[in-house]
């Protein structure tokens, strides 16, 4: 058994509650990955192409108000 199925089994065995704190955990860490991810995307300029289209779009009279 890999250790992959071996945390699949224990899950899989986990009372409901603690199911939902894991997967809350899980969440957590995902969206915390995620916005590490963005930081370092900014930081490194992957993301100017975006402020790049929205100023153009915006010079373009393209964008309107929400």
């Amino acid at each position: 058994m890999t250790q992959l199925e071996h945390i699949q089994t224990e899950i899989a065995s986990l009372p409901k509650q603690d199911f939902v704190k894991l997967r809350e955990w899980i969440e957590r860490m995902d969206w915390e990955d995620w916005d590490r991810q963005i930081a370092e995307d900014y930081t490194s300029g992957n993301l100017d192409f975006l402020k790049r289209e929205a100023m153009e779009a915006k010079a373009a009279g393209k964008l309107r108000d929400l």
